[in-house]
């Protein structure tokens, strides 16, 4: 599997806080089946003050541990991207790290408030979409207002934007209203991706043969494939 969602990368968000505990996520998601990993620190203008030019060496320096601790996981470089006018302005300076490519753009990896879809949304995503960036909006399912309503979606994915749910929603770890979320808006087709969004081992370690497993029952084992393997190592891979 492909996992384009994690916080492994120690000291920079509010994932892993020392090398240990990134070497060790990195070692359980081998476990959990993952190949491949993009790393996806928060880049949050206020909170997370990261760019791509300071998170390279944190992403270097990072590598360099996995294969000394001969830990066998793919990583490249990307980040979780809070929807702000600043965010918009990182990206426009190239400061602001992809997840790879889909049809040839470059993807990017986009987190709205967990409250709300922000007034003016729209308008930023087709802002993205008319510069060649395809948005992949993150844990859509997790979202207070597209659980109340998750029509609310359709407008994003329309456009053409991409939407990345959790493992641990699929699973119903996050409780069943976020799972009747998930699977909602899987069953409205709007899903390219499901990710791990893996943050510790104690409460939100990878999870994501459990997720794969899950999809298998309810939708079958090609939709599975396709949203923990072969649509995430096609944009890992570009």
């Amino acid at each position: 599997m492909f996992d384009l969602h994690c916080h492994y990368l120690p000291g920079v968000d509010d994932g892993a806080e020392t090398l240990a505990e990134g070497l060790q996520l990195a070692a359980a998601a081998v476990a959990d089946g993952i190949e491949g990993a993009v790393l996806t620190p928060h880049v949050h203008p206020g909170r997370y003050e990261n760019t791509h030019s300071t998170l390279r060496p944190h992403f270097e320096a990072f590598e360099r541990a996995l294969a000394e601790a001969r830990i066998p996981l793919e990583i490249r470089l990307g980040c979780e991207l809070r929807l702000t006018g600043e965010s918009i302005e990182l990206l426009e300076l190239d400061e602001v790290p992809m997840l790879g490519r889909w049809n040839r753009e470059p993807v990017v990896l986009l987190e709205f408030p967990h409250d709300t879809v922000p007034v003016g949304a729209q308008q930023a995503v087709e802002h993205l979409l008319t510069r060649g960036y395809v948005p992949m909006i993150a844990h859509p399912e997790r979202n207070r207002a597209l659980i109340r309503d998750p029509l609310k979606l359709r407008p994003f994915i329309e456009a053409g934007c991409l939407a990345q749910l959790t493992a641990a929603s699929v699973c119903c770890h996050f409780g069943a209203a976020l799972q009747r979320t998930a699977f909602a808006m899987l069953e409205q087709g709007w899903i390219a991706v499901v990710a791990s969004d893996a943050h510790n081992l104690e409460h939100r370690p990878p999870v994501m043969t459990q997720a794969r497993e899950a999809l298998t029952a309810r939708y079958g084992p090609e939709v599975a494939h396709r949203l923990t393997v072969e649509v995430p190592r096609t944009i890992f891979r570009a």
